[in-house]
């Protein structure tokens, strides 16, 4: 059996799978996000620690025991800095921070060649931008850093008492070469940092370390090795076997990403495409990144007092899609693709007195889906082919937001069992791949088909004027 843990943004996940690949049981345990000033987004690093402990303990003792081996996932970019003595010295700045846009453009003049070594254009969600920051504003934390680890590689160093990561996350730091798969000594020095403050690099599946004896007699386990892991984004398309060229997911998570996997480095900065490793040695992939999806879904449920995401996506199956002039800008936290503006922000448009709940729950999921639209549009801008996307994350489970999707990105949309575990099960295929040695095409298979929910013209002929105003709508809003 094999251990898989997504350290998330709202919670952390762990995972078992069998060497079949069913998965045996899973459990979470909740994080909650610190906004102490407009655009900033913090955690406290103990806190993914206790999470891990705590997910990890909700599962069956005999289970636990039966354990082989560990995968990591985690979400990105999120900057912790650690002092000489390995203790954060600050709160963690996570990837919908929004707070390092001027140390951005700081950052590319610093270093001209920022997105040809990266293949990314500089974002305040990215690492880079953040100890940029750091350096600028607290200038006494910059000085007594001596290690930047990313989230789930922090979780690593109190699990294994080492310092390592993939390179699937590490690529979402901006001092990554991407197409060499190393650690830029340019990109390094352009943030007054070098190779001595970062953790070593490996491949998805390679192992990085063993439980410390204290975390396996906790955890009733025994020492069994670690493996690198993933960013989450990859480990999500591990878990539903998207490892081939032109192979593509859409994620609805916290977050929601359009995942292609590339045979070969190509980036597209200018659209804001990110272009990362994939979490297998030889590949890269493209991804459109979107900071809200299935947050707005609990974000207006509670703004419009609906007890939760079930009964907010039976509202606005019961208005319909295109129901009335009501429009929702999806930008809880700012954008990324392809507009890279931190600033922006969300909003309903068209709202008269004969607007209705449900109405507003038809332009949240609408909304959400256009703003996918803008960022499936830019992949293609870069030469990728994209006919049909796996769908995972919590948002996967609305098949009438399926439709909506499915019409307005012009791509068939297939359904998976166990889609909705999301990256903890690509962690634990990247730990079974460690321990058995089998190959990524083996251990990383798709899961069963569950549905398949074709383009609608009739439905996506409908919702295309909205999507027209939904993007001057955007323009208009980003002028104010």
């Amino acid at each position: 059996m094999f251990l898989g843990i997504d350290v998330g943004t709202s919670c952390v996940k762990a995972v078992v799978t069998a060497a079949s690949g069913e998965v045996l049981a899973q459990s979470s345990a909740d994080l909650t996000v610190s906004r102490p000033h407009l655009l900033w987004s913090e955690q406290d690093p103990a806190a993914w620690v206790d999470a891990t402990h705590k997910a990890v303990l909700g599962l069956d003792a005999t289970i636990r025991a039966g354990v082989e081996g560990v995968g990591l996932a985690g979400q990105m970019h999120g900057a912790t800095l650690l002092g000489s003595d390995d203790k954060p010295l600050r709160p963690a700045i996570l990837w919908n921070d929004g707070r390092s846009f001027a140390e951005c453009t700081g950052l590319e003049a610093a270093e001209p060649r920022t997105r040809e070594i990266t293949g990314n254009i500089a974002m305040p969600g990215f690492t880079a931008p953040k100890l940029a920051w750091v350096r600028a504003h607290e200038a006494d934390v910059f000085a007594a850093t001596k290690t930047v680890l990313l989230p789930k590689d922090f979780v690593r160093l109190a699990l294994t008492g080492e310092k390592a990561s993939d390179m699937s996350d590490s690529a979402g730091t901006l001092w990554l070469d991407v197409a060499a798969r190393d650690w830029s000594d340019d990109m390094l020095a352009a943030t007054g940092l070098n190779r001595s403050h970062m953790p070593r690099l490996h491949e998805g599946p390679e192992v990085t370390g063993t439980l410390r004896e204290d975390v396996a007699r906790s955890w009733g386990m025994g020492r069994v090795p670690v493996v690198a892991g993933a960013g989450d984004n990859a480990a999500g398309a591990l878990g539903v076997g998207v490892l081939g060229d032109g192979q593509g997911m859409l994620s609805l998570g916290t977050s929601g990403v359009i995942f292609v996997a590339n045979a070969a480095f190509r980036p597209n900065p200018a659209q804001a495409v990110h272009a990362f490793c994939h979490a297998l040695p030889g590949v890269w992939h493209q991804m459109s990144v979107h900071l809200s999806a299935a947050s707005c879904i609990d974000w207006a449920a509670k703004a419009c007092n609906v007890p939760g995401p079930a009964e907010f996506f039976a509202l606005a199956e019961s208005a319909g899609a295109a129901c009335g002039p009501e429009l929702f800008l999806p930008y809880l936290s700012g954008e990324r693709t392809p507009h890279n503006d931190p600033h922006i922000r969300a909003a309903f448009i068209g709202l008269g007195n004969e607007s209705t709940t449900s109405c507003l729950a038809a332009a949240v999921l609408e909304g959400v889906a256009f703003a996918h639209a803008d960022g499936i549009d830019a992949l293609r801008a870069a030469g990728t082919q994209i006919d049909e996307l796996c769908v995972i994350g919590g948002g996967s489970r609305s098949a009438h937001w399926g439709r909506i999707l499915s019409s307005v990105l012009g791509v068939r949309l297939v359904y998976l069992h166990g889609g909705e575990v999301g990256p903890a099960l690509g962690g634990a295929r990247l730990a079974q791949m460690a321990v058995t040695g089998a190959s990524a095409a083996d251990v990383c298979t798709r899961p069963p088909v569950r549905a398949v929910i074709e383009p609608d013209p009739a439905l996506a002929a409908v919702l295309s004027p909205k999507r027209a105003r939904f993007r001057a709508a955007y323009v208009a809003l980003s002028a104010i």
